[in-house]
């Protein structure tokens, strides 16, 4: 499959905008679904070595689905992981959402491991982590431009190169996963382009003052515009099925970690 970089991961170049939109935190209006088994990484050295007092609770069940546990560890991982990509929703990024995040990612990486291999190249996931380094928060300045200056930036948000390499290409596979099988038989006709374009581009241009510009420019922005719509309420519903097809129990939705 033909992808390009851009600074979220990869993407076909009429898709690049739909991949931004999934991967600025989110899936707004997808609920909590059913989610698959997941291999968990080892702790890390300071969280593994040092023995617990009695009594104590290391680490906690914070949602079951389909026999796989989301831990507290987890949601913690997945809020540093956040802090390390181009995009981010630091307003809105809840423990709750935290949560229907990983449970929806678990989801779909249980059916690109059932129905379709990994068709990332090395060469594709090299030069998305190389287009990572240049765009992240984190990496500017030059703090990125050598191998040992991005071990630290991950080193100072808990990871080390193996886990995030892992954790960045399951955000690949779940992109490569959606665009695969959501793109398939959508179709945004020039009479739906016409008329967003009438309806709704052009008055909420003109709010803003000046004269908006022809349909002719805007026209491939629509039609993306269009296409994110469609496929962001297809996704909601299959994971909706999905859901509906398993078992999902959320323990300690909005409490802090002990």
């Amino acid at each position: 499959m033909k992808l390009v970089s851009i600074q979220h991961g990869i993407c076909r170049p009429a898709w690049c905008p739909l991949v931004a939109m999934m991967l600025a935190l989110s899936w707004p209006a997808i609920a909590q679904s059913s989610a698959a088994p997941q291999a968990k990484p080892a702790p890390s050295p300071d969280a593994s070595q040092a023995p617990a007092a009695t009594g104590t609770t290391i680490d906690r069940v914070v949602a079951i689905v389909n026999n796989d546990l989301v831990l507290d560890s987890d949601v913690d991982e997945e809020r540093r992981f956040a802090e390390i990509t181009p995009v981010r929703d630091a307003g809105n990024f809840t423990r709750e959402r935290i949560i229907t995040r990983l449970i929806n990612r678990d989801l779909i990486l249980q059916q690109v491991r059932q129905q379709s291999d990994d068709d990332t190249s090395d060469s594709e996931f090299q030069k998305s982590l190389v287009d990572l380094r240049k765009s992240v928060p984190a990496c500017k300045d030059g703090r990125c431009d050598t191998d040992a200056k991005w071990r630290q930036v991950l080193a100072g948000l808990g990871f080390t190169e193996e886990v995030f390499n892992m954790r960045w290409k399951q955000r690949l596979q779940v992109l490569a996963f959606i665009e695969q099988r959501f793109k398939q038989g959508i179709r945004i006709t020039d009479t739906e382009i016409q008329s967003y374009y009438e309806k709704t581009f052009v008055p909420q241009y003109s709010k803003r003052g000046g004269t908006p510009p022809a349909l002719a420019v805007v026209h491939d922005r629509i039609e993306e515009v269009l296409l994110e719509q469609q496929v962001s309420n297809l996704l909601s519903d299959w994971l909706k099925s999905l859901r509906a097809q398993g078992q999902v129990v959320v323990l300690h939705p909005g409490e802090t970690a002990p």
